[in-house]
C-alpha cells in the first residue's frame, strides 16, 4: 500500500510526521507531495483531499483521508509497529505530545500574526500572550518532564523537538534556550539524529 503525504518543508506539523516516517522505517511506503498553500490561498489539490486545506494530510489507497499530525503519527506508528506510543507510558506520552502541540500552535499563530497581517495591524499583545504560553510550557517541561525526555524515543519527543526547531526557525530572537538548559541539552542531542538533520525547515 502506497501512502501520499501532502507536505510543506517549513511546517513543524509536517516535520513531526516526516521524522516519525524515517524513524519507523516507512520511507519506502510514503510518497511526499509538496504543496504551496497559505491561510489565504489554499492549494486546490490539497483542498480536494482535505476540506480543511491543512497540512499534513495523508492519503491512503485503501481508506479515507487521515489528517492532523497527531492522528497521522498515531496511524503510522500503528502501521509500522514502531512503538512510539508505548502502552506503559501512554498517558505520559500523549500529555507531553499535547504540550508540544500547544507550543507549535502558539508559535505558528505568532508567525501568522507577523507574516500575514499588515505591519500596522500586528497585535503585539496577542504576540506576547502566545509567547507567554510557550515560555510557561517550557518552564514546566524543564522542571517536571526530565524522566520523559530521558526515555527511549517516542512521539512526544519527536513533537517537542520539532516545535523547538520551529522556534529557532521563526522566533530565534526570543532565545527559548535561556532558562532551559536541560531542554537545550536534550534538544542538541536528539536533533543530531539523521531523521532531524534531514528535515530541517527551510
Amino acid at each position: 500500500m502506497t501512502l501520499t503525504l501532502f507536505s510543506s518543508p517549513t511546517s513543524p506539523y509536517v516535520r513531526k510526521v516526516r521524522v516519525l516516517i524515517a524513524e519507523a522505517g516507512l520511507a519506502d511506503r510514503v510518497t511526499e507531495k509538496v504543496v504551496a498553500t497559505t491561510a489565504f490561498d489554499t492549494n486546490p489539490e490539497l483542498a480536494a483531499v482535505n476540506p480543511l486545506g491543512r497540512i499534513p494530510a495523508l492519503v491512503r489507497e485503501d481508506g479515507p483521508l487521515i489528517c492532523d499530525s497527531r492522528v497521522i503519527c498515531r496511524y503510522l506508528d500503528d502501521l509500522s509497529g514502531a512503538g512510539f506510543y508505548p502502552a506503559d507510558r501512554l498517558w505520559e506520552v500523549l500529555t507531553l505530545e499535547a504540550l508540544a502541540e500547544g507550543i507549535l500552535d502558539s508559535a505558528v499563530n505568532m508567525a501568522y500574526e507577523v507574516r500575514l497581517r499588515p505591519e500596522d495591524m500586528v497585535f503585539d499583545k496577542w504576540l506576547e500572550a502566545q509567547w507567554a504560553k510557550i515560555a510557561r510550557t517550557l518552564d514546566a517541561i524543564e522542571a517536571d518532564w526530565n524522566e520523559a525526555l530521558a526515555a527511549p524515543l517516542d512521539a512526544a519527543q519527536i513533537a517537542l523537538a520539532s516545535g523547538l526547531g520551529y522556534l529557532d526557525f521563526r522566533h530565534d530572537a526570543r532565545s527559548w534556550r535561556d532558562g532551559h538548559p536541560k531542554i537545550a541539552a536534550w534538544y542538541e542531542a536528539i536533533t543530531a539524529r539523521p531523521s532531524f538533520t534531514a528535515t530541517l525547515p527551510g
